[in-house]
């Protein structure tokens, strides 16, 4: 038996992602559809495979060139598509010697038994056979009561008792076929078909049930799809065995992000699944990527975040520990206040080794926003932020970067100065925090990078989500501090004049967060905290070391405007 994959699309209908990557690379469980096509032709029996190429063929020869397959695998490039009646034609030389030819579409995935199909070919001497199925959205080619095709124009009335089905995208043909084709150019198989049967040729349809298919050839059906496959595999990884029936999915709540949230349930068990989206851009580094590289190194330095089972960053999908439903946000927010406290003081306890071990051993080359907390980033990302999605984007304020470029720079310099370095999270707040029994686990780490520990120390103290009072953040900033000394021989008054830089640099990166999740991501729900968060803005510009008049004047307009 010799194979022909079809894999010379354009993709279209998986636009824009087909800009960068052909359809059959695209990946289930990191393997790309090409790849386990070729061994489940492998193992069905198959001696040879030839693939057609057009699309971004360099990319899948590279592919090929980097695989060591048990059976001879080979391409043949088309400068013009040729369909798939003229791919068949044009590898002719392949096959038409030695036998049938099984052919398969590069962009389904199923488990049909493929050797079944070639030795049925073998019993029922019609030209062509045609795997068929009930799919009502595909449903086009009418099959009779004794399994043959008779026609594929659902629009013309066949025979009464004639059947509606499916095709799957496979079928073997013999070399009769070549007979009905065009000597060159493009041809279409199902006109070729027609024209078999308008002759007497038979086509057989083999019609199966009880299997698994799907074509990747849109977004929504290649998500599906890498759902399908991955979900049984990520629930044996995390425990050890496949569910007897399919997972449940319950959508989470999300936040700030873009990503999309569920929660898997089969048989008692549940695993979270973080759905990045498919890969927009695979020149670079993703934010799917940042997350399964940051969060297992976190975990082998024994940092208390949530086991990453299984993931494809291509498809964008990563499996990890449920770690339930309880916010830090939601404990201290209806904790009394000395037990407010102790939770806190929990949570610093356990924050230290992410910002001290964290940092060991970290490459920088696993982020995908920035390597470091730098002065780009704190300016640009922060400052920037702050001036034009919140002053102007969200309050229409027309404040100018310009005149408050100055005080800016003392933001940074102070910043990194008086930092003291490890692993940053940068969006250390209550929200970002799970609380499972005693258990305290950090999340939502993709962001992560070197910077000032400082930063995430004032992101949890000064975070409106909670809204701690002043008397309860410098308690704990207290007690972070003589804990963090006794670890590291900490120059305390140093560690202090940059959590004051750091705590303005973060409370400028909030506000500009709120203004744009409100006012471009249509979140209104962040609005609610705006206030809080220019409290603190002011509060803390009030009792700063460096005077910063220009800023001072610019958040006490934003407080005026934001209260009227």
């Amino acid at each position: 038996m010799k194979a022909l994959i079809l894999a010379a699309g354009l993709g279209t209908r998986l636009l824009p992602y087909t800009r960068h990557t052909p359809k059959p690379l695209f990946t289930l469980n990191g393997r790309p559809v090409l790849d386990l096509t070729v061994e489940r032709l492998r193992q069905a029996g198959c001696r040879a495979v030839m693939i057609n190429t057009h699309y971004h063929p360099e990319q899948i020869e590279r592919f090929l060139a980097g695989r060591s397959y048990a059976i001879p695998v080979s391409t043949r490039h088309e400068p013009e598509i040729l369909g798939t009646g003229g791919a068949i034609r044009n590898v002719a030389d392949f096959w038409q010697d030695e036998g049938p030819l099984l052919v398969v579409n590069s962009d389904i995935v199923t488990d049909i038994d493929l050797a079944r199909v070639f030795a049925f070919h073998g019993t029922h001497g019609g030209a062509v056979t045609m795997v068929m199925h009930d799919f009502a959205r595909f449903n086009s080619v009418f099959v009779d009561p004794a399994d043959w095709v008779r026609g594929f124009d659902p629009s013309r009335p066949s025979g009464a008792d004639h059947r509606l089905l499916a095709f799957t995208g496979i079928h073997v043909v013999s070399s009769r076929v070549l007979d009905f084709l065009p000597p060159a150019g493009p041809a279409h198989i199902i006109d070729t078909y027609g024209a078999m049967l308008r002759a007497g040729l038979g086509i057989k349809a083999l019609i199966v049930r009880d299997h698994y298919w799907q074509d990747i050839g849109t977004p929504e059906s290649y998500r599906r799809t890498a759902l399908d496959h991955m979900v049984p595999i990520a629930f044996e990884t995390a425990f050890g065995r496949r569910p007897n029936a399919p997972a449940e999915v319950q959508p989470l709540q999300g936040d700030g992000s873009d990503r999309h949230w569920h929660r898997l349930e089969a048989g008692g068990r549940s695993l979270i699944l973080a759905d990045h989206g498919i890969c927009a851009q695979p020149d670079g580094r993703q934010e799917a990527d940042a997350f399964v590289h940051i969060g297992r190194h976190l975990h082998a330095r024994g940092v208390s975040v949530p086991r990453i089972y299984l993931h494809d960053t291509f498809a964008g999908l990563v499996f990890l520990e449920d770690l339930g439903n309880l916010h830090l946000q939601d404990a201290a927010r209806t904790a009394a206040p000395e037990a407010r406290q102790a939770l806190y003081r929990k949570v610093i306890d356990a924050w230290m080794p992410m910002a001290l071990e964290g940092a060991k051993e970290f490459d920088t080359a696993w982020t995908w926003q920035t390597a470091h907390y730098d002065r780009g980033v704190i300016l640009e990302r922060e400052c920037r932020y702050f001036v034009e999605a919140f002053l102007n984007g969200y309050l229409a304020q027309k404040a100018s970067y310009d005149e408050l470029a100055s005080e800016f720079e003392q933001l940074a310099v102070g910043a990194l100065r008086f930092g003291r370095m490890g692993f940053m999270h940068r969006d250390l707040q209550s929200r970002n925090i799970m609380l499972q029994g005693d258990r305290i686990c950090f999340i939502d780490f993709q962001g992560g990078r070197l910077g000032p520990l400082q930063y995430d120390l004032a992101s949890l103290l000064i975070d409106p989500y909670v809204a701690l009072g002043p008397a309860e953040q410098e308690r704990l900033l207290a007690y972070a501090v003589k804990v963090l000394a006794g670890r590291t021989g900490l120059d305390v008054q140093a560690f202090l004049r940059g959590y004051e830089y750091c705590a303005l640099t973060r409370n400028l990166q909030m506000l500009g967060a709120f203004g744009f999740l409100s006012r471009v991501k249509g979140k209104r729900g962040f609005e609610t905290h705006i206030p809080q968060a220019l409290a603190t803005l002011n509060r803390r510009l009030s009792e700063a070391g460096v005077p910063l008049p220009r800023l001072t004047e610019v958040a006490t307009e934003a407080t005026r405007r934001a209260n009227a």
